[in-house]
């Protein structure tokens, strides 16, 4: 799990923490296809902290060895991890009266629909793996040292699971919120393709060309669109002086990030 604390040049009554549950996950997050996140991501490393470039890097989750590329979530002993009690993390000031703040989660790793295969999935319903799931639980310990006044999620399982752990560690939280505009990128024609399956349409579709834009699916700056009615939706619900969190996904996050970041979006993928 990484934790990172995002500088925000167009909001500045708003602070933006991230958590990002796989290393694959975050080292393709920091390393997009148009933007540098590096010199706004600052991550620690558990037990010690160490300077990489502009970066500090966390893993929070235990497990016998690493996960390569090529491993699946079959071969991780997942009996074996374990999940600290106790969460370190960036300090984080006080929230002054006058501000909110707003935990941004990715899900955790998920079963690949495609098997072998790298394919994209979208919006499809795909479940978390069982390392997934101590990535969720991982998150949740992390954030149950503060309270938060709303837990968002979007309306897809994998992401209900990390919403529903956050908010089982908070003492004075029930129910989970689900909003529809935080759901993952609609692929439609595309989900279960892989981009060389899918072709040069993909460098067009991630530079926001709409015209290639899959049967069946929508653009991004259709998504960044909902998803930034639905951040608003969710800071309505948020008192000043108060954080909330919000467990969606990759696209989802940077829709948000790149927004704050005064990114375009055709830059953010």
């Amino acid at each position: 799990t990484y934790v990172a604390v995002m500088k925000m040049k167009t909001f500045s009554n708003l602070t933006i923490v991230v958590l990002l549950t796989s290393t694959q996950v975050g080292c393709s997050f920091m390393h997009s296809r148009k933007m540098n996140w590096a010199p706004s991501l600052f991550l620690l490393k558990r037990d010690s902290i160490r300077r990489l470039s502009n970066i500090y890097r966390s893993t929070v989750v235990s497990m016998d060895r690493k996960l390569s590329a090529d491993d699946s979530c079959s071969e991780v002993n997942t009996e074996a991890c374990e999940v600290p009690t106790e969460m370190k993390g960036p300090d984080l000031p006080p929230i002054s009266s006058t501000s909110k703040r707003l935990f941004l989660v990715r899900h955790g790793e998920v079963i690949n629909p495609g098997g072998n295969r790298p394919v994209f999935y979208g919006a499809l319903d795909v479940p978390l793996s069982p390392l997934g799931e101590l990535e969720a639980k991982a998150a949740a310990q992390y954030l149950s040292q503060f309270e938060l006044q709303n837990v968002a999620a979007s309306p897809l399982s994998r992401a209900i699971f990390g919403g529903n752990e956050i908010v089982s560690l908070q003492k004075s939280l029930t129910d989970l919120t689900i909003l529809e505009g935080f759901k993952e990128l609609d692929r439609g024609d595309w989900c279960g393709k892989t981009k060389d399956e899918i072709g040069p349409d993909l460098e067009r579709f991630d530079a926001c060309d709409e015209t290639v834009t899959p049967e069946g699916g929508e653009s991004y700056p259709i998504l960044k669109q909902r998803v930034l009615s639905a951040r608003d939706e969710l800071l309505n619900l948020t008192d000043h002086g108060k954080a909330s969190a919000v467990v969606s996904h990759l696209q989802v996050t940077r829709s948000m990030l790149s927004d704050a970041l005064g990114i375009p979006t055709e830059e953010m993928v």
